[in-house]
């Protein structure tokens, strides 16, 4: 028996020493949302963005030329490990999601000691945890009431701009201030606005598609051409789409408006589109270079331009050919629009005598071509506006009108429907412009950029040009009415700006208990 109770008391301290091992569930969460991990998984996340700049892109302009140079052996490594489409590959997806699954597990595991600097804050505490803040006064001695001291203190409190709360405890008397507690929670904000940057790019990603449309004036499509490029393999397929585009004007803002249709001589390029929408009828907008148009998830960005010189409005001179006084018509490329003097032009027009004008086509290098009007070059060397005129009670004619000069005995210069007809000056304009397409239908792209790219910057501003600054009085009253007063102080972050916003506080507070402060 004595035997039985001596092995029981050996082993039962045996058992108490043992330490428990947490369950494997818990070991794993705790792993997951480590700040360690969670650096480990955005420094991954870096490298491969990183990459993702370096080596061209297979759905960025240029990728086939890129794709050429490169070596056989390049080609294949590259190819398997996804390196020419990062941001679709499979390990990009899921990093990003383990890594919101870490921001989300910290946040879980840390916010209830942030929240508690908000909903419980601390307004006392025993003498060595004051004395032992980071900015603290010497202990002064104030004569007289003790309550009447701290209500002093709290005086000046609130002359530094703080709200002050009065606490007694444990015999001491408190004063306590403090300002931008919300700062305590900026961190959980970036992590909001980051888990909505991941989101909105995941969903864009997955969902969304690009494509292109050439947009010249009068084309009308209800459809776009989608890309897919698979390396240097490039499938192009038509997409239906649910409205009709129709292109009224294409514009180039030149740098030199005698120069060419440049990309280095342009300073912004418009496209001006109708979407005729059986659902939501009309709508009119304008594409340019930094002004992109959303319908309906459908994002509207100018890609590039098709630099075939024409032109958007052309002035012509018109001479009689019986000698009578010349006369200047305006005409547009494309329905009617606005001329550069406010009055409304049109690509159509009849004149006085009946004679009716309508543009047909412009020739930057004119050239007949078995007849028909052509260009040789897309410069503007020759440039000639095709004309059909139709003179009253007369048929359809073509009629050439150059901005060269030409003698009047020139066969290609000979009157025509009863005028010589000249290109007196036109507007430059490309022939066609071509959209880029953005098809985002839970505008995935919007809210990644514009709330969580908005969003985030915002609260990294507030992160690091706020801080959360408290501030303790403890006055330990005296039966003599010696009361010795002390104040401390401590902020989270810009810790020399709080040095001097102390010393500030330390001297509104002396002024009110009347305490005269020496210059240091």
């Amino acid at each position: 028996m004595s035997q039985e109770i001596i092995s029981a008391t050996d082993t039962h301290p045996k058992k108490e020493l043992k330490r428990k091992t947490p369950p494997l569930l818990d070991r794993a969460i705790a792993f997951l949302s480590s700040v360690r991990f969670g650096v480990f998984i955005l420094v991954i996340m870096v490298i491969l963005s990183v990459l993702g700049m370096i080596i061209i892109q297979q759905n960025v302009q240029g990728f086939d030329t890129y794709y050429a140079t490169r070596t056989p052996a390049e080609k294949l490594v590259f190819a398997f490990l996804g390196l020419f489409d990062i941001y679709h590959s499979w390990y990009y997806n899921l990093f990003l999601l383990v890594l919101s699954l870490n921001i989300i597990l910290a946040s879980i595991d840390r916010f209830p000691g942030a929240w508690s600097y908000i909903s419980k804050p601390k307004t006392d505490g025993t003498k060595p945890w004051i004395l032992s803040r980071p900015y603290t006064t010497p202990q002064t001695t104030v004569d007289g009431d003790a309550l009447t001291a701290q209500k002093k203190v709290a005086e000046g409190f609130k002359k530094f701009g703080l709200k002050p709360k009065l606490v007694e405890k444990n015999g001491y008397l408190y004063v306590f201030g403090e300002s931008g507690r919300l700062n305590r929670l900026g961190a959980y904000i970036v992590h909001v606005f980051l888990l909505i940057l991941f989101l909105g790019h995941f969903v864009a990603l997955q969902t969304g598609f690009d494509a292109d449309v050439n947009m010249m004036p009068g084309q009308e499509s209800d459809q776009i051409e989608l890309i897919n490029i698979n390396l240097d393999k490039t499938e192009r397929y038509a997409v239906q789409l649910p409205f009709t585009i129709t292109c009224t004007d294409v514009q180039q803002k030149l740098l030199n408006p005698n120069g060419e249709i440049e990309v280095s001589n342009t300073l912004d390029w418009r496209t001006q589109i109708r979407i005729d929408d059986p659902e939501y009828g009309v709508t009119v907008a304008d594409v340019s270079l930094n002004k992109p148009f959303h319908y309906r998830g459908y994002r509207f960005f100018q890609a590039q331009t098709v630099p075939v010189g024409s032109a958007r409005e052309m002035e012509l001179r018109l001479r009689p050919a019986d000698g009578g006084q010349p006369m200047t018509v305006n005409l547009a490329r494309y329905g009617t629009m606005k001329g550069k003097d406010g009055k409304v032009i049109s690509s159509k027009m009849t004149l006085e005598d009946g004679t009716v004008i309508e543009y047909d086509s412009f020739q930057p290098d004119f050239v007949l071509n078995g007849g028909q009007p052509d260009t040789k070059s897309q410069f503007f060397n020759n440039p000639a506006v095709v004309l059909n005129v139709t003179p009253p009670g007369g048929n359809r004619v073509k009629v050439f009108a150059f901005a060269n000069d030409l003698p009047d005995d020139a066969p290609i210069n000979a009157p025509v429907a009863g005028y010589r007809w000249k290109l007196q000056s036109f507007e430059k304009a490309p022939y066609a412009h071509v959209l880029s397409i953005k098809f985002d239908p839970y505008d995935g792209a919007f809210i990644a950029w514009y709330v969580g790219g908005t969003g985030l910057m915002g609260a990294l501003v507030f992160v690091f040009f706020v801080s959360h600054r408290r501030y303790w009085a403890m006055i330990e009253p005296s039966e003599h009415g010696n009361n010795s007063i002390v104040l401390a102080g401590e902020t989270n972050r810009n810790f020399l700006g709080f040095k001097d916003r102390f010393k500030r506080l330390e001297s509104a507070v002396n002024k009110e208990l009347g305490i005269v402060q020496e210059d240091k």
